[in-house]
């Protein structure tokens, strides 16, 4: 059994090869539209196969290359890597052996292409969060590289707090915000009633009034400012 004894906890103990890792601080978070944009993995194995699922849910072409991968119907290219594989792609995931990702890397770097290296993230230029997807709601959690199983913990405690309660209020909000848009031309107005609309005690009163009764009431609200 391992104890924290056998473990450097101090920044000056760290592996030397991670000392120059970019913290979460250096990293922008933004949510990109990939629809019909071509994103190469090189390597087909279940790294790889992982990767495309939420790539392909979000409308992306997925293009591998792996001499070894078996096709699934996803476009596949059956050669070993060349840099010449990277053309045209938005994105590029590095998920074969660590010779072939370092190369991948240095050639996505070269043509200005955003890369992640799956077995050594911080040589790339972007990573991927843990997401928790629900009902139009999506939460992105990243530890900036430090820890993929606490963004995942943290992913699942969410998942657990997010309930049914919390989706049918976001529901309400989809449904009622373009109508408050159309009908509250004045910004600030329209601000303040954002604000009343999203304090907290609303997702307490959907709790005990159920669904109808919040949509009646906070209808209700929008009227009065409207005036």
């Amino acid at each position: 059994m391992h104890t924290l004894s056998h473990i450097a906890l101090f920044p000056s103990a760290r592996r030397e090869s991670r000392t120059h890792f970019k913290t979460d601080m250096n990293h922008y978070p933004l949510f990109l539209d990939l629809t019909g944009r071509l994103v190469v993995i090189v390597g087909a194995g279940k790294v790889g196969r992982r990767k495309s699922l939420q790539l392909i849910q979000c409308g992306a072409r997925v293009r591998f290359v792996d001499p070894a991968g078996e096709s699934d119907g996803t476009e596949l290219i059956t050669e070993a890597y060349q840099a010449e594989h990277l053309e045209g792609a938005t994105l590029v995931f590095a998920a074969a052996t660590p010779e072939i990702n370092s190369q991948v890397v240095a050639d996505a770097r070269a043509r200005g292409i955003w890369v992640n290296a799956a077995d050594d993230p911080e040589t790339g230029n972007f990573i991927v969060p843990a997401v928790l997807r629900k009902n139009g709601l999506t939460i992105a959690v990243s530890t900036g590289g430090d820890s993929p199983a606490i963004a995942k913990r943290i992913r699942e405690s969410l998942d657990g707090f997010i309930d049914e309660t919390w989706l049918a209020w976001l529901d309400i909000h989809r449904k009622l915000r373009p109508l408050i848009l159309e009908q509250v031309p004045d910004p600030l107005t329209r601000h303040m009633l954002f604000e009343d609309l999203t304090d907290q005690s609303w997702l307490e009163f959907l709790r005990k009034e159920g669904k109808e009764k919040t949509v009646v009431a906070m209808w209700q609200l929008v009227n009065e400012a409207v005036g």
